[in-house]
């Protein structure tokens, strides 16, 4: 995770005073398990860049970590995107530039505006470019937004984000300061009403005139009762016209036409929820008349929490069938998921890397043997109605498929399996552009 700021024009080696850190000694700390450093790549009095670069011990990351029994720890980002984590060390060694203090001679150059260039990632978000771009350019920035070059997939989620303009230093690092944990929407840290100050402070003189203000606002504080406290969130009511009827989300139409087709099953006694998450879909099968048995697996220890949680919230519910949440991949073969009637994989797929979905089906097809497969996945299509300029509706994604690839290959595994296959939409339609949800539903024959 690094950071990095060019001044050109007269006056630029001024800067290292700004900042107080001297240009022949490289500035070198461990904060708290974080090494961190900052050098001059450039230093004339024409043109200074500094560079500080973060570089948190991956042990103690998991050892700090709340979520120390969780196995998502070993494939997450946070050792090298920026974020909170690298804004904490960034806000210690640039405090005398973000608090526009250095030694009384150059207080005057602490509101000069330089031309200048900030540079800054990888960031790992699940904001568009464009929405990127919105957060910058209102404080007259330009913003260009690099992808890092993947062998694996077809667009690389992570991102280098270059803003450039006139500036004073100070306004540059605040604005930064502010933003970046706003785009990685993660805080490492317990928050309270200091956080409420941190951004009034920060914020002052550019937040309260932004267009994206509230987002700014309710990205950084998280919290209700801290967002409220904040004299830049401004809740406005919302009246709905008599005339308006709510909006079914997509995710509760993806569980509606998932219970539907369970409904219809003659057997559907013992069902699976695959990469089940926080148990939202497993607990609405709970319902189901007919259904005996949930397997809710998921990997993710912190989503099994909360999963159980809700389940524990109905369990006194007429009719309700508890599911059991279980530790579980799609990776490894799990001798207690073969020969159930129903097996689940709702916008699951897409998470995993394409070129291990054959494994995967041979698995829950030639092993597992469900007499019913349901599986659900984006329609890559429906993105242009979404505006979006990139390939990918979400960060995670590995993959999405048009219509026609899904078809090409439901079709190619079933050719190996006793099963046929039946493909719907899921969602508001389009007539060029189709559903935003495409899914398959595979029936084992009798051999």
């Amino acid at each position: 995770m690094q950071l990095s700021l060019t001044v050109r024009g007269n006056g630029a080696d001024v800067v290292s005073y700004l900042i107080a850190k001297n240009p022949n000694n490289p500035y070198e700390r461990d904060e708290k398990g974080f090494k961190v450093r900052l050098v001059y790549p450039i230093f004339t009095k024409e043109e200074v860049q500094f560079l500080i670069y973060v570089k948190p011990d991956p042990i103690d990351l998991v050892r700090n970590s709340s979520d120390l029994f969780d196995i998502t720890h070993y494939i997450n980002d946070r050792e090298f995107a920026v974020s909170s984590l690298f804004i904490t060390t960034f806000r210690k060694a640039l405090g005398t530039a973000l608090n526009g203090k250095p030694d009384e001679e150059y207080l005057p150059w602490v509101d000069h505006a330089f031309d200048m260039e900030l540079a800054f990632g990888p960031v790992s978000t699940d904001l568009r470019d464009q929405e990127l771009a919105d957060l910058f350019e209102p404080m007259g920035y330009k913003v260009e937004i690099e992808r890092v070059e993947s062998t694996i997939r077809k667009k690389s989620s992570a991102r280098f984000v270059t803003i450039s303009g006139r500036q004073s230093v100070q306004k540059a690092l605040k604005h930064v300061s502010i933003l970046i944990p706003v785009i990685d929407n993660y805080k490492h840290y317990f928050l309270d009403e200091r956080e409420v100050e941190k951004l009034e402070r920060y914020g002052e003189g550019w937040l309260e005139t932004h267009p994206l203000k509230q987002i700014i606002v309710k990205r950084a504080l998280r919290f209700n009762a801290l967002i409220s406290q904040s004299k830049y969130y401004e809740k406005k009511p919302y009246v709905r016209n008599q005339e308006e009827s709510p909006k079914t989300r997509l995710n509760d139409l993806r569980y509606e036409a998932i219970l539907n087709i369970i409904r219809t099953l003659p057997q559907r006694e013992t069902v699976v929820d695959i990469g089940a998450g926080e148990g939202r879909l497993s607990v609405q099968l709970g319902f189901v008349e007919g259904v005996k048995e949930i397997l809710s697996i998921e990997p993710s220890n912190k989503s099994r929490l909360k999963a159980i949680e809700r389940f524990g919230q109905v369990i006194d519910k007429e009719g309700f069938v508890e599911p059991q949440s279980l530790a579980g991949s799609l990776f490894y073969f799990d001798s207690r998921l073969q020969n159930k009637d129903i097996i689940i994989l709702c916008e699951v797929i897409e998470h995993i890397d394409e070129n291990r979905l054959p494994k995967i089906v041979d698995t829950i097809l030639g092993e597992y043997r469900p007499k019913t497969l349901i599986v659900t996945t984006p329609n890559q299509e429906y993105n242009v109605l979404y505006d979006m300029d990139e390939a990918m509706r979400h960060d995670d994604h590995r993959f999405e498929w048009t219509r026609a690839e899904f078809a090409q290959h439901v079709e190619a595994w079933t050719k190996r399996y006793p099963y046929k296959f039946s493909i719907q939409g899921i969602g508001e339609e389009h007539p060029t552009y189709g559903q935003p949800t495409q899914i398959a539903i595979f029936r084992r024959e009798e051999i």
